[in-house]
This record gives structure tokens, C-alpha cells and sequence, in this order.
């Protein structure tokens, strides 16, 4: 495990230096939308809702069928997609709160990219840390790297339209005119029109509110899907095996499908403003999601501890795939992931090679040239590959964490490792009463496996660890030794970090 590193780097640089000679860096933008399934595009087979913009990317570039985040929850993933670490070696067990933040001793994309000379922007949901100085004053996207960004600390949760948390570079803005995904789109396009330094490359990182909740899309979005032929649809729809409400929520089903539809026709715009500009030959745009879809699961009934109404109106899929939004399972992680660069990557084309949520700071940063990081662990790996149904070399298996505990409501396990088509699902101990969190995730190790052929299972219905007991101890060995490392350097905290 020590070594890990140099193999990486040997590849990067053979990489750098094949970009170099053949390409001039690309602009880059990466578009992160907010809890959207795997099965919620056109182009990954949903029969409901009408997505042809984001289509029409996929047309022109590569749709990734084995596309993952880097968390199964909001901040987790986005961590991990910043920093190219596992979110547990940064502290993030869970959500953005007091104590639980991107310390300023990460390393993110935008740092690294701005050394070689791009302007980096940031729109949208931030989650990593309280973009309000006057809360807990943690560093933000000016301290990792964004020269210019708007953006809120957490959900439009006041409501998407209208949404009046919006900071610009520091200072509040008051309230926005319009919905969140209009709002910042919009404003990366006059960026991009009028604001940046056309001399150099830039790179943005968007992130939308839809389709979290609260759901609230224009009626003429909503109208959409206000018919029977939806509803039979809707019918026969996968929700990750997944139980729904008792109660009948089937009335909000057309605000999911129009939110989406909404997303859709705002990334649109931002694709038509590239085109405009002439960007978009040496332009590098990847679509994609910071988990599986949110349950619309009212615990009041069966637990009586929590009620969340503005749930009753998710209707996200996973597609074939067991597990939603915080699932361990691959749909609580596997989603859409679509990437466009012409004439360096076919247009049309499909890639079944893994993508981590880990990888876009190697990959990135070896198309710009920039110098990944070699005073900690990088976990993700160039995977420009896949963006060719190319073979991806990694160190060490993808990994995915959840910590949950209650078993008795959630059902699920608290961990996946995926090599090659297998994935070994791993359970730790029940946690006792009176013990906290952190010390039972510390003192414990996953004690229960199953074993899931993706190949022949992507439902992960049969469980055949009784079958390949070789590989399942292989996988656990691994699973262990990765569990306990990255654990362990996010209980230590800030201190396994140096100071920028």
C-alpha cells in the first residue's frame, strides 16, 4: 500500500506528456446535479422523462454505464470529487456540520488547476463547509482554489425559486430572481461571456440543487407529466427494491419528472452558450451526479422519530440497481456519467470501464499538466482511459462507506469494494447502545460479507460469497486493511494533513 503512489505518478506522467505534444489543455466543466439517478436520463433508458440536452451530450460523446460517485451522500461525494481522496480520509463520515469540514490542508482540483494558469469558477451547492463567515468561518471556495464563485452552503431549502442564500465571492447577495438551476447557470454564462480572461483556460465546477428536495419546478414543467400514460409508467418503475410510503404520494410524481426536465433545459442553455462562444471544440464537459436518488420513506411509520413531507415527492430510480441515495449497494453510487470532448473522445460511444468519483483530480489534472499531489494518498487514478472503453490501472480497489447503525430501519451495510465485476458488500458489528459514533466506526471491523457478480447481477439478488470463498477472503483482506487506513487518517483529523 505504501507504494501505491509511484505507478500512478509514472502513468500520469507518460500521460502529461502525450497531452502535451498532441493537445492544447482543454477548458473544463464539470456539472454535478443533486441526488439524480442512474436510471433518471433518456439516454440511460428512463421512458418518462424528457432530458434532450443532456441527451444530446451523449450523442456527442461518451456515456459511462460504470460511473460512480465518489460517497453514497452529498458532501462525502463532493469531497472526494475535489480533493481525489476517499471523503473518509477527509473527515467526512457524513454531511458538512461544525466540526466537519474541508480543511484548509486539502488539496483540491481548482488549486492545482490554477497553478497551470486556468481561471476556476464555482456555482451552486457547496457542502463542504459554512460559506457564512459569521457561522463557524471555515475556508471556502476562495481557500480551495475558485477565483470566482456564487454559490449556498447547503440546499436551496427555503424553496428553489427565488432562493436567498446565494453568496458571491464572499458577500451575501441577497435574494436571487428565478429557480436555482436557472440562477447558476445563467451566471456561468455571463461569466463566461463577459467576465473571464479570454487568454486562458478556465475550469467550472457546477453544482445544481435539483432534483434534491425541496421540489418545486415550474407548472409548465410539472404539466409535463400530468397524464395516464405517465402514471402506468410510473407503475412499473424500480426504486432500488425499496419499499415506498403506505401512504399514496403518486399526486407529486410530475414535479420530479418536470424538476429534471427543468435541470435538463438549463444545461442546455449552458451547452448553447458554449457553442456561441466557439468553446466547445476544446472543451471537456462531464455530466453527472453526487449520489443515487433520495427515498421518499417517512420514518414516522415505522420508527415514529421522523417525518419529512417534501420527500413524499422523489421519484428518482436507480434503474435496474438495488439501493438509493446512502446505500452502499451500486445505487446508492452508481450514476449517470456522461463526458464530451470533440475529436478527442468518439461521439456516441459507450465506456463499461469504472469512473470513481476519486478520479477526476488525477485525470484532470494530467490533461491540464498540473502536479498531483504526492504527500498523501491520492486514491483515485487517470481514468481518461474509460472515457475511451479503455482499461483503467488503479492501485487499489474503489471503495464506498456509509455510517449508518440502525439496522432495524435502514437495512443496509456500511461498505462496498468493487474489483474488476465483483463487488463484496461488508457489514461491521451492531452498534451497542451508549457508544458513539466514532468510537464504534474505530474499534470495529466488517464481520459480515456478501459477494454480488455485476456481470450476471447488477440487482445484486444473489448473494454467492458460499460459492468463491477464495475471493471473498481476498476481497475482505483488502476491504479491511483499505477500511481501517482511511478511517483512521479521518479520525485523526487535520493533523495527518500539513498546512498549505
Amino acid at each position: 500500500m505504501k507504494n501505491r503512489l509511484i505507478p500512478m505518478l509514472l502513468l500520469g506522467l507518460l500521460c502529461m506528456l502525450a497531452y502535451s505534444k498532441e493537445t492544447p489543455v482543454p477548458n473544463i466543466i464539470v456539472f454535478l446535479a443533486d441526488d439524480l439517478g442512474y436510471g433518471d436520463l433518456g439516454c440511460y433508458g428512463n421512458p418518462i422523462i424528457k432530458t434532450p440536452h443532456i441527451d444530446q451530450l451523449a450523442r456527442e460523446g461518451v456515456m459511462l454505464t460504470d460511473c460512480h460517485s465518489g460517497g453514497t451522500v452529498c458532501s462525502p461525494s463532493r469531497s472526494a470529487l475535489l480533493t481525489g481522496r476517499n471523503p473518509y480520509r477527509s473527515g467526512f463520515f457524513y454531511i458538512h456540520g461544525k466540526d466537519t469540514y474541508l480543511r484548509d490542508a486539502e488539496i483540491t482540483i481548482a488549486e492545482l488547476l490554477r497553478e497551470k494558469g486556468y481561471q476556476t469558477g464555482f456555482w451552486g451547492k457547496w457542502h463542504l463547509s459554512a460559506l457564512e463567515k459569521t457561522r463557524y468561518n471555515q475556508p471556502g471556495p476562495s481557500e480551495q482554489g475558485f477565483d470566482y464563485w456564487m454559490g449556498t452552503t447547503v440546499n436551496a431549502f427555503d424553496g428553489p425559486k427565488n432562493p436567498g442564500k446565494f453568496i458571491l465571492n464572499g458577500k451575501p447577495m441577497g435574494q436571487a430572481d428565478g429557480w436555482y438551476c436557472d440562477v447558476i447557470v445563467d451566471s456561468a454564462c455571463d461569466w463566461l461571456k463577459n467576465k473571464r480572461n479570454k487568454s486562458k483556460p478556465f475550469f467550472l465546477y457546477m453544482c445544481s440543487h435539483e432534483p434534491h428536495t425541496p421540489i418545486a419546478p415550474p407548472i409548465k414543467y410539472s404539466r409535463l407529466y400530468d397524464n395516464r400514460q405517465v402514471d402506468a409508467l410510473e407503475k412499473k418503475t424500480l426504486y432500488g427494491r425499496e419499499a415506498r410510503p403506505k401512504k399514496d404520494i403518486s399526486a407529486y410524481k410530475k414535479e420530479y419528472y418536470g424538476t429534471v426536465t427543468q435541470l435538463d433545459d438549463a444545461f442546455g442553455r449552458l451547452m448553447s452558450t458554449l457553442d456561441e462562444l466557439g468553446l466547445k471544440e476544446n472543451t471537456l464537459v462531464i455530466f453527472t451526479s453526487d449520489n443515487g436518488p433520495e427515498t421518499p420513506v417517512n420514518l414516522s411509520e415505522s420508527k415514529g422519530e421522523w417525518d419529512d413531507p417534501s420527500r413524499d415527492k422523489c421519484f428518482g430510480t436507480p434503474g435496474i440497481l438495488r439501493g438509493m441515495k446512502r446505500f452502499p449497494y451500486e445505487g446508492g453510487h452508481r450514476v449517470p456519467g456522461i463526458a464530451r470532448w470533440p475529436g478527442k473522445i468518439s461521439q456516441g460511444s459507450s465506456s463499461d470501464t469504472l469512473f470513481n468519483g476519486t478520479d477526476f483530480l488525477p485525470t484532470l489534472c494530467n490533461l491540464a499538466g498540473a502536479t498531483i499531489p504526492c504527500d498523501r494518498p491520492i486514491d483515485g487514478t487517470d481514468a481518461f482511459p474509460a472515457f475511451l472503453n479503455q482499461k483503467v490501472m488503479r492501485d487499489h480497489s474503489a471503495i464506498w462507506f456509509y455510517p449508518n447503525h440502525e439496522d432495524t430501519y435502514f437495512r443496509m451495510p456500511q461498505m462496498s469494494l468493487r474489483r474488476d465485476h465483483y463487488t463484496l458488500i461488508g457489514w461491521l458489528p451492531k452498534k451497542t447502545d451508549g457508544v458513539n459514533l466514532k468510537t464504534w466506526m474505530a474499534s470495529n471491523d466488517p464481520e459480515r460479507f456478501d459477494l454480488y457478480d455485476l456481470t450476471k447481477d447488477p440487482s445484486q439478488t444473489k448473494n454467492i460469497a458460499s460459492q468463491k470463498p477464495e475471493l471473498v477472503a481476498s476481497m475482505k483482506a483488502e476491504m479491511t486493511v483499505l477500511w481501517r487506513e482511511m478511517r483512521d487518517e479521518g479520525l485523526a483529523g487535520k493533523n495527518m494533513l500539513k498546512n498549505k
